[in-house]
């Protein structure tokens, strides 16, 4: 989730962040923020979005502990103990830093929603067409070399980077392309 903000706020907000390794553009682009923000804002967040893109990408490659949701079940509601359990659930976000509304525009709505159209769109093909099933054997191979998880972010090209010991991030473009696919899957060493 965290990672789609980014991305949708990046775009809307036409920021043209630096860093080195910065994904695509979205193959998606959304319409421009209603919530114009002022140079001095733009400017502090075009500063800052190189930065939380690298610590929410990390996250995101993370194995998280499956006895994390028991422990958090085990904590009383409002206590400092959950607030702690759920932080490292969720992780960090645009909003630990900023104001959260700026999600609340209806570009972002919008865009989010017509994402999760085209997911459900995607997941009703012929299981052969999987990505998995149809790269199975670059899959098994990744996953012998310690792939656990694949974070696909809907960007343009192919375009991959390990996002951790265990995790590899790819483009949408790149995971529907079977030979990029393999290529990604191969380079997990």
């Amino acid at each position: 989730m965290q990672v789609l903000e980014l991305l949708w706020l990046r775009e809307a907000h036409a920021l043209h962040p630096r860093g080195d390794d910065l994904p695509p553009p979205l193959v998606a682009t959304p319409a421009p923020a209603a919530a114009v923000a002022d140079d001095v804002t733009r400017a502090e967040w075009e500063g800052a979005w190189a930065g939380v893109w690298r610590e929410v990408v990390e996250h995101a490659g993370r194995e998280h502990d499956l006895r994390l949701f028991e422990r958090i079940r085990a904590t009383a509601d409002g206590s400092p103990e959950r607030e702690s359990l759920l932080r490292e659930l969720v992780g960090p976000s645009w909003s630990d830093r900023f104001d959260a509304s700026v999600f609340q525009d209806p570009s972002y709505l919008e865009w989010e929603r017509s994402g999760m159209d085209a997911l459900r769109a995607t997941n009703r093909g012929a299981l052969e067409d999987d990505p998995e099933r149809r790269d199975l054997e670059a899959l098994v191979l990744a996953w012998r070399r310690g792939l656990t998880k694949i974070v696909t972010i809907p960007c343009r090209g192919e375009w991959n980077r390990r996002i951790g010991p265990n995790a590899l991030l790819v483009t949408a473009d790149t995971r529907a392309d079977s030979d990029a696919y393999r290529l990604a899957l191969t380079s997990f060493a």
